[in-house]
């Protein structure tokens, strides 16, 4: 586990297309009529796959680790909590088990389910499931990324000071890190 690392450039974009979702997600319209006769047509993102699980890994009681990795989304590199879609035939807890591997270093012994999060429901069906995992030891498997990924331990107290930085802005894992925070805080 390291520190800040700002030196690290990103990656280079040798082209850009405009492309119809096909992989991640396929688009729908709806036509629909509200209980005041009110019509409306809606488009909406569905999500392909199976879901998706956000980890909060606690290798003690006070800390929680982070990834920085690249997000494509805004061409940046961005920190926050391991994740991933899950695999066919894989439950919640072992998706969030193998993405712990893959992109920390460690499984674990102890899984949980907080809840879930959507992305944006005004316009997409993806939900994403909130994993606590505790008593970690040391477990690698390979992963899909591109290249190392780092691994911050982060105090778990100090959440003010994380989503201060310009660089920890995804929803998810800010959302996910409170929900943890309260689990834990209601344990004590």
């Amino acid at each position: 586990m390291s520190t800040r690392d700002d030196s690290k450039p990103l990656p280079v974009i040798h082209g850009r297309r405009e492309r119809r979702p096909a992989d991640l997600f396929r688009v729908e319209q709806l036509d629909l009529e509200f209980s005041n006769g009110e019509r409306r047509v809606y488009e909406r993102l569905i999500s392909r796959g199976l879901g998706a699980v956000i980890v909060a890994a606690m290798p003690d009681d006070d800390h929680v680790l982070l990834v920085r990795e690249y997000a494509c989304g805004v061409h940046r590199y961005e920190l926050g909590l391991p994740k991933g879609r899950l695999e066919p035939g894989e439950s919640l807890l072992e998706g969030a088990n193998r993405e712990l591997q893959e992109e920390c270093g460690f499984a674990a012994r102890e899984l949980r389910e907080l809840g879930h999060l959507t992305l944006a429901p005004g316009y997409m069906t993806h939900t994403t499931h909130v994993i606590l995992a505790r008593d970690l030891y040391p477990s690698r498997l390979p992963g899909d990324e591109p290249e190392e990924i780092e691994v911050i331990k982060w105090p778990l107290a100090d959440l003010v000071s994380l989503i201060e930085r310009d660089d920890c802005t995804e929803g998810r894992s800010i959302a996910a890190l409170y929900m943890a925070r309260e689990k834990v805080k209601g344990e004590r």
